[in-house]
């Protein structure tokens, strides 16, 4: 970004936000769960979909691009960086509210924390969700899942904001939840609210359910290293773990980048990993599945910066 577009930016987004909410230079890998990321010209941390708005008129009248982000843990920050504005839609953006056995969140909000909320309130349907690292944002962007579970079950609608500014709430079937995706992947709009519907449960259950998940995570993830979760998308008929493991290449290591020993569908941040490292890591992996298989992974992760 020109210096003049930069500051002319900077001056507008002073405007209407705080200085600590805008950061300038910031390493992503302070905001990524795999650690890993050059820096972002500017990040920010609106607190109200109003200052989200206002974001996108500064980023549309200056010609910025923009970047937005949730919990930062299905994604890989390029060693250089990303260019424009970065928005954190974290904390700031989270809360939860309950009607009964609808639960309306922001999208900031911690998807396990929505997991345990949920819990505490005897509601049944989220319990998969209790270890996913990501915000719920994220998850519906994603239609996150594990064990028996998936936000496509539970979502009842989803607001979200166009880069018009104009906001916008769109039922569960209008969402074209699928498989990691959903329509969010292609519209540019960003997600601000969700409205799930649980059922009434009971808690001790509920909870029982929820510790048998996170034991078993605790067990056969490698949770105690950076990582992005899994690394791959599931291909049809196969388990991406299992592909992996079976070419021998548990342990395979690029640099700080490692398979993982403890779960082949899992590249880990050993603790000086670069994004090259890693991408070079999943690029050995497909190379050596394909040739072992014949059956090409995808990424499940989202590569983003410059």
């Amino acid at each position: 970004m020109d210096n003049q577009k930069y500051k002319k930016i900077i001056d507008a987004l002073n405007e209407f936000l705080p200085n600590d909410n805008i950061l300038l230079d910031e390493p992503m890998r302070l905001h990524t769960t795999f650690r890993v990321g050059g820096p972002a010209d500017i990040f920010v941390l609106p607190s109200s979909v109003d200052e989200l708005k206002k974001i996108f008129e500064a980023a549309r009248k200056f010609d910025v691009p923009v970047t937005v982000l949730g919990n930062g843990s299905n994604v890989l920050v390029s060693d250089r960086g990303i260019r424009g504005v970065v928005i954190e839609i974290g904390k700031n953006l989270s809360f939860i509210r309950r009607d009964g056995a609808t639960l309306f969140i922001g999208a900031g909000t911690i998807l396990g924390a929505a997991s345990k909320f949920a819990m505490e309130h005897g509601l049944t349907g989220l319990e998969f969700a209790v270890g996913i690292p990501g915000s719920v944002g994220g998850a519906a962007y994603m239609n996150a899942g594990a064990y028996d579970g998936e936000m496509k079950n539970v979502i009842k609608s989803v607001k979200s904001l166009d880069i018009n500014g104009n906001l916008r709430e769109r039922e569960a079937g209008e969402l074209g939840l699928g498989y990691r995706q959903s329509i969010f992947q292609s519209n540019g709009e960003i997600i601000v609210e969700i409205v799930l519907s649980l059922m009434v449960g009971d808690k001790s259950l509920i909870k029982e359910k929820m510790d048998g998940f996170t034991k078993r995570r605790m067990e056969k993830q490698p949770i105690e290293l950076p990582s992005a979760g899994s690394t791959f998308k599931r291909p049809k008929g196969y388990y991406a773990g299992t592909l992996i493991e079976n070419a021998g290449l548990k342990g395979l290591s690029c640099g700080g980048a490692q398979v993982s020993p403890k779960h082949a569908g899992f590249i880990v941040n050993t603790g000086n990993a670069t994004a090259s490292d890693i991408i070079e890591l999943v690029r050995e992996v497909q190379r050596r599945v394909m040739e072992k298989h014949g059956v090409m992974l995808e990424p499940e992760v989202r590569i983003i910066g410059e």
